[in-house]
């Protein structure tokens, strides 16, 4: 019976070290696109050889997984103002503070993430999953308020306006979705759905008379 070699050790980085691999590797996915990131040129970002990236995470969609799963922990998971309208307000307004950055990372992985499951897995996990998980919540409570009935035709709908809203507004417009914008669209047309009112009108973009 033959021995079989010892698999091969990863050497040991320090937490910071490795965050800084995985801040490279979103910038220049941010700059260059998914298909024209290399291995070669993140490791020039992270002034560190090309070896040791390839011994950590073997190949480019490993490290890219990696960088999405470590680059988000979920930011609307703390919001709670006491009324769901308060709620989807206040998840406006955190999602126009990474509109830019996420919808720059989701338009780079283009097709790739489509083709590799791996790399869907991710991005479904650090952008897609905790904001699905915090809508789900603020639901519960307002149900368990009175404020909507349970199984609201409109719930299903919630996260692809809002999320939706983000992805397409560069497209249609331009420039990405700010707070203001997204405030006006949660109480225009997310609230309406759902049969609750704002507790203030909704003000006319700049430029707009009523």
């Amino acid at each position: 019976m033959t021995s079989q070699p010892p698999p091969a050790r990863r050497s040991k980085i320090t937490p910071e070290r490795e965050q800084e691999f995985y801040d490279a590797v979103l910038e220049q996915l941010r700059e260059h696109g998914y298909e024209a990131l290399t291995m070669e040129g993140i490791a020039a970002r992270a002034s560190c050889g090309k070896s040791t990236l390839y011994r950590q995470w073997k190949t480019k969609p490993q490290l890219v997984a990696a960088a999405l799963r470590a680059g988000r922990h979920g930011s609307l998971v703390a919001v709670d103002t006491g009324t769901l309208a308060g709620d989807l307000r206040e998840a406006a307004r955190i999602a126009a503070g990474t509109s830019g950055r996420d919808t720059r990372l989701t338009q780079a992985l283009g097709h790739a993430v489509l083709s590799d499951e791996e790399l869907q897995a991710a991005l479904r996990e650090a952008l897609v999953e905790p904001e699905l998980a915090a809508f789900d919540v603020m639901v519960r409570r307002a149900v368990a308020r009175g404020e909507i009935a349970a199984g609201h035709p409109a719930v299903e709908f919630l996260p692809a306006q809002l999320m939706g809203v983000l992805r397409i507004r560069p497209l249609l417009e331009g420039r990405y979705a700010d707070a203001d914008y997204l405030v006006r669209f949660v109480d225009a047309v997310m609230l309406p759905s759902l049969g609750l009112a704002p507790s203030h009108p909704a003000r006319p973009p700049a430029g707009r008379t009523p």
